[in-house]
């Protein structure tokens, strides 16, 4: 394994359980609102159902997977009797967060490597995940993989200015000689994609883009309106972070 390869395997273990300590402490936090986390789960998952409704039909038997579904994916409420999760930490989740973990069954694998034939599902969901793991373009393989021809891929990624691309292979490149020195943000992320670099992960695959926005402009606008906390504040006004690329896609 070359020193590069190794450098992001740890930075992938090490968002894992930064993650698990995240929802660790928020699983504390939201006990007894859990029906205002419900609502709001389900308001995302019925946006994203109604945006792939406008390019297919879903009925309630077809075959839909999260890729990443996380503790509060958008599968627990998408409205599908052949549901499932996949996550590195769905034993966590369904132990932190049962009320709704229980809706769906969820299995412990990692996104680089499916356990699922090819041409498994009618709809692939992956939100906001590849940039914590070791090989995003490995698992928009294989989101594309187990996707049946003519089925639907919903797919979104944090997206940021090159700044944060250029400092987060910074990051991992000081960690790899053994400089032992963390930045929460770049702890969390195994890479900072750009809009360009987020776009080219569908190059050279079968798949047809039906639908894709990113929104950088609203995100500027966001930023300069908040007050500057601190350093990071004040960069992300003249340099945008956690933009938000989205699309939707078809399997040829």
């Amino acid at each position: 394994m070359t020193t590069n390869n190794s450098s992001r395997q740890r930075q992938a273990h090490r968002a894992l359980e930064r993650q698990l300590d995240y929802q660790q402490k928020k699983a504390v936090a939201v006990a007894g609102r859990e029906a205002d986390l419900m609502a709001a789960m389900k308001q995302s998952s019925e946006r994203v159902r109604g945006l792939l409704e406008k390019y297919r039909p879903i009925d309630s038997d077809a075959s839909v997977i999260e890729v990443g579904s996380g503790a509060h994916g958008l599968i627990f409420f998408f409205g599908s009797k052949r549901a499932i999760g996949l996550d590195p930490l769905a034993v966590d989740y369904r132990r932190l967060f049962p009320t709704w973990q229980k809706l769906v069954p969820t299995v412990a694998a990692f996104g680089e490597q499916a356990p699922f034939r090819d041409e498994s599902f009618d709809i692939v969901l992956c939100d906001n995940v590849v940039d914590h793991a070791e090989e995003p373009l490995g698992i928009v393989r294989e989101l594309v993989r187990i996707l049946r021809p003519g089925g639907l891929l919903y797919f979104t990624v944090n997206i940021h200015h090159p700044l944060y691309f250029v400092a987060a292979r910074a990051h991992s490149t000081w960690n790899a000689l053994g400089v032992s020195y963390e930045i929460g943000p770049f702890a969390d992320h195994t890479t900072h994609l750009t809009l360009a670099r987020a776009q080219v992960l569908f190059a050279d695959l079968p798949v047809s883009i039906l639908y894709e926005r990113s929104n950088v402009s609203e995100t500027k606008a966001r930023a300069k309106k908040m007050p500057a906390r601190h350093l990071g504040d004040s960069l992300k006004r003249l340099f945008f972070k956690n933009a938000l690329y989205e699309v939707v896609a078809r399997r040829q």
